[in-house]
């Protein structure tokens, strides 16, 4: 997958910005271990991060700040980012499912909903389904989720 080719300027930006929140999400912890700092560094890679972003955050490192988004739409757009995220290369590595369930969960989903919800997204390269398949999928799931 090659954002590029399937995502607009905006889009682009809204998926770098989604990566600074989770950046800053795993930034507050005292420590952070480095496999969850390889897959950060993997997906600031594969966003093709400009100088800018990086000196950005450098520059604001201390005064990162993760923000949950306020609404239920903006749930769902954060969840698309990751979805592109981990599709970067069309590779799904289970580091990458751990630290979208760490996001997922600090989003307000229940960890069995996460787990279910990443198993599917895990599995969809085998089963032929490509990015915007997976994205209706997560749409439809998680209206289901939120009508229990």
């Amino acid at each position: 997958m090659t954002m590029n080719a399937e995502l607009s300027e905006e889009e682009i930006e809204s998926i770098k910005q989604s990566f600074f929140n989770i950046i800053a999400l795993f930034l507050k912890e005292k420590t952070v271990e480095s496999k969850y700092v390889g897959c950060l560094m993997k997906w600031s890679v594969q966003l093709h991060l400009s100088q800018e972003d990086l000196h950005n955050i450098e520059d604001n490192f201390d005064h990162l700040k993760f923000r949950s988004p306020a609404t239920k739409l903006a749930k769902l757009e954060a969840i698309y980012h990751l979805v592109h995220m981990i599709y970067l290369d069309n590779i799904v590595e289970d580091i990458e499912l751990e630290v979208a369930t760490i996001y997922a969960q600090k989003l307000g989903f229940r960890s069995s909903v996460v787990s279910e919800l990443f198993n599917a997204i895990a599995t969809a390269p085998f089963d032929g389904k490509n990015t915007s398949d997976v994205q209706s999928e997560i749409a439809e799931f998680l209206a289901f989720y939120e009508e229990e």
